[in-house]
């Protein structure tokens, strides 16, 4: 049925083994959207005033914050794959805390990673709307290098497709794989739609934050409401299961709330700060205490 179809190929593995360690690809395109994520808000945040070695003193509790947002917020919105599935508690347990098979949800990332980001900028001592601004873009790139995450671990696909770029997905051995469908079906590349949309739009939002000069945070607010707009549209293709309310599913309604939480934050930030940003650190840093000249 499809032998004359240009698929996109199925990944011919989703982990690898070093000794006695198993590396999942799923972990090192996370980690490796971080990274990204770090080194472009370091440039962004250096031309603010700023200095790299405070950013990463904040990434490093945004990080840990977003994991675990990420997991929970997971967790919550997909009770039935966790509890009631698994014959003990200590088995349900370590199946919650398996990041590494996939199920870090995105806005809860971002709400926890939001709360470990402000927790570091008032250490660090930083204006913490600066280090959203200068996070925001880089933050979106990392989500569409995160998505390629899902393809190899053969996850989160749309509905099935004849498309030349259907996605290939293993029928054996998958629980991801829809059983109504014969093996051989190609679906539509959600990760793949999700991962150009991020990109797309973290280069438009650095080039509108450029041409606007936008400052008090929103760079972060148009962060929101781009992710979110994008998301509800490829949210609605996806075949994965997930709780329907009034026709949507939950991270449409997610989506529908981001783009209102990012508006009304930039309205809000437009009112109360029409002038521009002061500087990034709320007090003078590297200041050396100055001596009394003593009397002869």
């Amino acid at each position: 049925m499809h032998s004359f179809i240009t698929k996109f190929p199925d990944p011919p593995f989703s982990s690898f083994s070093i000794g006695p360690f198993t590396i999942h690809l799923y972990a090192l395109c996370i980690l490796l959207g971080i990274v990204v994520a770090y080194f472009i808000g370091a440039a962004r945040f250096k031309a603010r005033g700023g200095d790299s070695g405070t950013l990463l003193d904040v990434v490093l509790w945004a990080v840990p914050f977003g994991i675990v947002g990420g997991r929970l917020f997971h967790v919550a919105t997909h009770l039935g794959d966790y509890f009631g599935r698994y014959p003990s508690i200590q088995e349900t347990f370590m199946h919650v805390i398996a990041v590494w098979e996939g199920g870090l949800a995105i806005y809860g990332a971002v709400i926890l990673g939001l709360l470990g980001a402000w927790i570091g900028a008032k250490r660090a001592g930083v204006r913490f709307v600066s280090i959203l601004d200068a996070l925001a873009p880089g933050v979106l790139l990392a989500q569409g290098i995160g998505r390629w995450g899902n393809y190899f671990n053969q996850e989160l696909f749309g509905q099935a497709t004849d498309l030349p770029w259907g996605l290939a997905i293993q029928k054996s051995g998958n629980s991801a794989f829809p059983t109504e469908f014969p093996e051989g079906t190609l679906f539509h590349p959600a990760f793949l739609y999700e991962f150009t949309w991020d990109i797309v739009g973290a280069l438009a939002i650095i080039w509108i934050a450029s041409r606007l000069k936008l400052q008090w945070g929103k760079v972060f607010a148009l962060y929101i409401v781009v992710y979110s707009i994008g998301r509800f549209f490829i949210e609605a293709i996806r075949l994965d299961p997930s709780e329907v309310f009034f026709g949507y599913r939950t991270n449409q309604w997610s989506a529908i709330f981001g783009v209102l939480i990012g508006a009304i934050f930039w309205y809000v930030q437009s009112r109360r700060h029409p002038g521009v940003e002061g500087p990034v650190y709320l007090k003078p840093q590297n200041s050396e205490p100055t001596e009394k000249p003593t009397s002869k």
